[in-house]
């Protein structure tokens, strides 16, 4: 069984159906000795990045998040559930969980693009990131974000994306994964993406 956090921030119902959709079971809670026993993790999200660590913290998951990533349980941050993991995030000057080294950033004012970058773009993959096996290496999925992750840490970094600057778009260590993308909203892109993680479960 995987386990969906529902701290009270994201569309945690469209993560749990993609998941029951290609046929693993999958639970939205708040009980921790619940998380804590599933075969993996999912932390999901949108929404203001304070409100999250709030939340976080009002149903006693931070400590829960912070010992499956130690333990290299199976895990799989989306979209905020990314940007949560780092060290802090200039929506709102606000210190994030510290599991990887790097920062949360707004997209630059000058850019002449729309903020917030939503819609469908491509990612430049890592080849060795078992999240994207047989997928193409620019394969296309959707993001809704205002701020991005700049991580520190390049061994991490399993994907890149370009929007009016270049961010990083996925993350990577042992079995811990994170997006900013959208897997259940990519297609059968997402769809894909979400079996690689449910194999790794395996």
């Amino acid at each position: 069984m995987i386990a969906i956090i529902d701290y009270g921030v994201g569309n945690l119902g469209s993560v749990e159906k993609a998941f029951q959709y290609i046929g693993y079971k999958a639970e939205v809670t708040s009980d921790k000795n619940t998380v804590l026993g599933a075969d993996a993790i999912v932390l999901p999200g949108v929404g203001a990045y304070a409100d999250a660590m709030r939340n976080l913290e009002k149903v006693g998951m931070i400590d829960v998040v912070k010992r499956a990533v130690a333990e290299d349980r199976p895990f799989l941050g989306i979209c905020l559930g990314l940007q949560l993991l780092f060290d802090h995030s200039e929506e709102g000057d606000v210190k994030g969980l510290g599991l990887f080294k790097g920062k949360v950033k707004q997209f630059p004012l000058d850019m002449n693009l729309k903020v917030p970058h939503m819609g469908w773009n491509s990612l430049k993959t890592d080849k060795d990131c078992r999240l994207f096996y047989g997928l193409d290496e620019t394969p296309y999925v959707y993001f809704v974000h205002s701020y991005y992750l700049d991580a520190e840490d390049n061994d991490i970094v399993a994907a890149r994306t370009e929007y009016g600057i270049e961010f990083h778009s996925a993350v990577n260590r042992g079995n811990v994964f994170a997006t900013q993308f959208h897997p259940e909203k990519s297609g059968e892109t997402g769809l894909k993406i979400l079996r690689n993680f449910v194999d790794i479960i395996k």
